[in-house]
């Protein structure tokens, strides 16, 4: 498994990385305010990045418990990133309503968009990071390979 410091670097890496996305991107595609973005995202990044060191200790625990190894195959990745925004998403929904002045309907069409934006963010990060900072498990088994 992964260490505190290694979750900690992957959690804020996402969020920083996210949060350039959100801001810069959100205020053309949608017409919001850029500031009103800025604080939806800013705090949507706080409490994301605390709900995905949280998740993914439960979704590695899980792994470990239910096959014995924390290495995801595609559809384990796809299953960890629609639990996650799913997750997330009913956790931020009444926030996004309030700060944009929106119905709970419009809040949840404009989640929505959001998270399917971070499913696939959330799929090529964890892939991209995986790769540039191999989980110990990953790392022996390239070892025992190269052998």
């Amino acid at each position: 498994m992964r260490n505190t410091l290694d979750r900690i670097r992957h959690a804020i890496l996402f969020e920083l990385v996210g949060l350039i996305f959100l801001i810069g991107g959100g205020a053309i595609l949608t017409g919001f305010d850029p500031a009103a973005l800025g604080v939806v995202g800013v705090v949507s990044s706080l409490i994301a990045t605390g709900w995905n060191f949280v998740f993914n200790l439960i979704f590695d625990r899980a792994m470990l418990r239910w096959r014995g190894s924390i290495i995801k195959t595609h559809r384990i990745r796809a299953l960890h990133a629609l639990l996650f925004e799913a997750g997330l998403l009913v956790i931020l929904l009444p926030f996004v309503a309030w700060v944009l002045g929106l119905t709970l309907w419009q809040a949840f069409l404009f989640d929505a968009a959001i998270a399917v934006f971070y499913v696939v963010y959330g799929y090529a990060y964890n892939w991209a990071y995986d790769r540039i900072f191999p989980p110990p498990e990953a790392r022996a088994r390239a070892v025992q390979t190269a052998r």
